[in-house]
């Protein structure tokens, strides 16, 4: 009963208000949050959105956000993702636009991609989206370069979304618009895949972002997170900072051009940290594992390409990360029977660096790290 009165009260708002509802739903869903009595509600909503699965019907939304879908990670990043917006965040920030940005503008383009979605003239349909995409770029730089208009905008987000990195990925959004011509040049010069990321393969994307910094020096992370799409191992990102420096050591890593690659690998051990923490809550066990392995070879990675690594800036961030991970999954391996410990076992991996790093570089932080430890992996 309670359940058929809050979708009596929901059918009340408008379709654009229903779908951001959902997506904020799912947002705290795929961040581990508990939110019980939840299902039906977000089941029904689903059914009502989306009858048949993901859509893939033209809308003006998907139009205007196209030149930034390259850029867009699924999941739930809450933390900085350099050069990366979440997908959440584009409901609440379409919303904001049409509500409060420019909603008379907004509305003209709505009537005006109608038709030509109506009548399939697609080419016509991406001119304005690109007039628009240019109108709502210009307004973010006006209202955003203040503080007071930045205050109001995060104000005015919260009343769609909760998320933190709302705000974050409307400036990203911002900046990606203005670039996005330059990106999507950049994205066609880089190779459709690279398999491996080798000394050539690096130097010959290394000349396609130095061309592109003089342009556009802004927009370098979003250049970044174009190439990482296009790895076949993502972490390899940082042999764009690491390769051209004088040394392996942190400091000459950070001083290359692309140093910020190596935030980004980080970005993707976060990454994987809110994928573990979710799978773990779920009881999907052998994801965890699967994601455990994959956070070890990264981190493996790191170590392995950066000297001095713990002194630096990245190597506190790393330490935080992990801590964070083993919190998470002491967390919830003690509600599994003890005879699931041993499915969490990293196969493959080379000295389990990331867990077994803890019990040394962690053990002031993390009580008794030594025995979870070997919990964790099934040695006890």
């Amino acid at each position: 009963m309670r359940v058929d009165r809050i979708w009596e009260f929901l059918q009340r708002l408008s379709p654009l208000t229903r779908s951001c509802l959902l997506t904020e739903l799912e947002r705290l869903e795929a961040c581990g949050v508990d939110m019980p009595g939840t299902a039906d509600l977000q089941a029904r909503l689903r059914a009502e959105l989306r009858p048949d699965g993901p859509n893939e019907t033209p809308t003006p939304s998907k139009y205007f956000f196209a030149p930034l879908e390259p850029l867009v990670v699924a999941g739930a990043p809450e933390h900085a993702n350099t050069g990366r917006i979440a997908r959440s965040s584009l409901v609440p920030i379409w919303e904001w636009i049409n509500r409060d940005l420019l909603p008379i503008m907004a509305r003209d383009y709505e009537d005006q991609m109608k038709g030509f979605i109506a009548s399939n003239r697609p080419r016509d349909a991406q001119k304005a989206a690109s007039i628009f995409q240019t109108k709502v770029a210009k307004s973010l730089e006006g209202n955003l370069a203040s503080a007071d208009g930045a205050e109001r905008a995060r104000t005015k987000l919260a009343a769609y979304t909760a998320s933190p990195s709302v705000y974050s990925d409307l400036v990203k959004i911002m900046g990606a618009l203005r670039a996005r011509e330059a990106l999507a040049g950049f994205g066609k010069a880089l190779p459709e895949k690279v398999l491996k990321f080798n000394d050539a393969q690096v130097d010959k994307v290394t000349a396609l972002l130095d061309a592109f910094r003089k342009k556009d020096p802004g927009a370098v992370p979003f250049a970044l997170a174009l190439v990482a799409g296009r790895l076949k191992t993502p972490r390899e990102l940082l042999r764009l900072a690491t390769k051209p420096a004088r040394s392996r050591r942190a400091t000459d890593v950070a001083a290359t051009p692309y140093a910020i690659s190596v935030s980004m690998v980080l970005d993707q051990i976060d990454d994987k940290r809110i994928a573990l923490r979710v799978a773990l809550k779920k009881n999907r066990v052998v994801d965890a594992r699967d994601i455990l392995a994959d956070i070890d070879k990264t981190e493996a990675a790191v170590q392995a390409a950066i000297r001095e690594l713990a002194a630096s800036e990245w190597g506190a961030r790393l330490r935080g990360i992990r801590s964070a991970i083993v919190a998470d999954v002491e967390t919830e391996v003690s509600r599994f029977p003890d005879e699931v410990g041993h499915i969490l076992q990293l196969r493959g991996a080379r000295g389990n660096k990331l867990l077994s790093g803890l019990v040394w570089k962690g053990r002031d932080a993390i009580s008794d790290s030594a025995a979870f430890c070997k919990r964790l992996i099934g040695q006890s």
